[in-house]
């Protein structure tokens, strides 16, 4: 957890394959809130205002110790990687995912559990009789649909008015 939390709000964004970044600017620009984008690599982003790119090493996992460094309970973190959400809740923040479900205290353990599960079996499971350890294919997540996009922008908007009111 970060010792020297700021009080400020702020959204911190996963942004390496963050599919709904012009979502955020809208929504983080509408409440006047600044966004940190934090990528392995630099990105395009709307100059001016209230957004920053963060570019950190590319080494394993960089991006993602540095949003965990920086959560704290005034920020909103968006991201798709369950474990980075736990670390992200363990310092207070609230923490989205880019289809606009949130991460939360409750639902944490299940999401890392069917993870690992998941892990486990694409790890053990043949395919096409290659044996065990060749993986699974189990599909992946379905294509991004506007329905997600508008329940995220819901989602952000709903998480910085909480934020605000210090919940």
């Amino acid at each position: 957890m970060n010792t020297s939390q700021p009080t400020a709000l702020e959204v911190l964004v996963d942004a390496d394959a963050c599919p709904v970044k012009e979502e955020i600017y809208k929504v983080a620009g509408r409440h006047g809130v600044p966004v940190t984008l934090v990528a392995n690599s630099y990105m395009r982003f709307p100059r001016g205002g209230l957004i920053r790119l963060q570019v950190v090493d590319d080494s394993f996992d960089a991006a993602d110790d540095w949003i965990a460094e920086a959560a704290h309970p005034k920020a909103v973190v968006i991201t798709a990687d369950i474990l980075l959400a736990q670390r992200c809740l363990d310092a207070g923040a609230s923490v989205l995912a880019p289809t606009g479900k949130p991460f939360t205290d409750a639902s944490i353990g299940g999401a890392v559990a069917t993870r690992r599960i998941m892990a486990d079996l694409r790890a053990s499971v043949g395919t096409k009789g290659d044996g065990p350890g060749a993986g699974g294919h189990f599909g992946g997540p379905a294509p991004f649909s506007k329905a997600y996009r508008s329940r995220f922008l819901q989602a952000l908007h709903a998480a910085l008015e909480q934020r605000c009111r210090g919940r």
